[in-house]
């Protein structure tokens, strides 16, 4: 009898603290969704899906992103970003393109990459601006401010990070707005991961009081640059894994073919 009360009153503690837990979890969960939204309606003053609705200003900053996924395959995300860069461009709404993003490896350069397609596509190479430290989205906005020395410009990216950049760059006083370019269909895992995203900013910004891995001095736009010869752009995927790739598409194509015979 006394081991069953005591199993009973084990089991009651257990269910107790599951209960618990499920609500910890719950609360946790509101509070990320909630600060997720807050940050949503905080910033969509500013932001621009119509672009003749867009004010102009004399720099816009491009956003860095891959240009292929791993497997070869192009990004929409980065395509979508550089065909809203011309347009903001080409309509007269920008007068100067910051290109800013992660060149932490030497056969990673986000920036290079950006501005050569840019430039095939008819930009002139002197209205482009490079930032090769944009190592992150907190990095991009501040040195834009500190080290580009402007205060007033046009982010141009895809809404959900809109709402992230804008967000780091009210909370530093910068006077910014952003241009949302089109996102790519099912995007739900990178919204999620947005979420996760935003929460890390919120801790950036108020708990850990970050500033950019670098600043360095100021670079005054517009600004003349010499891209080294030979400087290499994007191989997400290096010459010999996209050959890889290549020869395995060959080569299932011609199994392809034997079985249909």
């Amino acid at each position: 009898m006394i081991l069953l009360q005591d199993r009973v009153k084990a089991d009651g503690m257990w269910k107790r603290l599951i209960y618990f837990l499920i609500a910890i979890a719950g609360v946790l969960v509101f509070s990320a969704v909630g600060l997720d939204r807050w940050i949503s309606w905080k910033t969509a003053p500013y932001i621009f899906e119509d672009l003749q609705l867009l004010p102009h200003r004399q720099v816009g900053v491009v956003l860095g992103t891959a240009k292929y996924y791993r497997a070869g395959v192009i990004n929409e995300y980065y395509l979508y970003r550089i065909q809203g860069a011309l347009n903001v461009y080409n309509s007269g709404k920008a007068t100067y393109l910051l290109l800013s993003g992660d060149n932490a490896l030497q056969s990673y350069n986000e920036p290079v990459t950006m501005r050569r397609d840019l430039i095939a596509h008819g930009m002139p190479a002197g209205d482009i601006v490079l930032d090769y430290a944009g190592f992150r989205t907190l990095d991009s906005i501040i040195r834009t401010r500190k080290v580009f020395d402007t205060n007033d410009f046009t982010i141009i990216t895809q809404r959900f990070h809109c709402e992230r950049a804008l967000f780091i760059a009210m909370h530093m006083g910068i006077q910014a707005q952003c241009y949302a370019v089109p996102s790519p269909k099912n995007m739900f895992t990178v919204r999620f991961r947005e979420i996760g995203a935003r929460l890390a900013t919120l801790s950036d910004l108020y708990l850990m009081k970050r500033e950019p891995r670098f600043l360095g001095p100021q670079v005054q736009i517009p600004t003349r640059y010499e891209i080294p010869q030979g400087t290499q752009g994007y191989p997400a995927v290096s010459p010999d894994q996209l050959l890889e790739i290549q020869q395995k598409m060959d080569g299932d194509r011609l199994d392809l073919l034997q079985d249909m015979r």
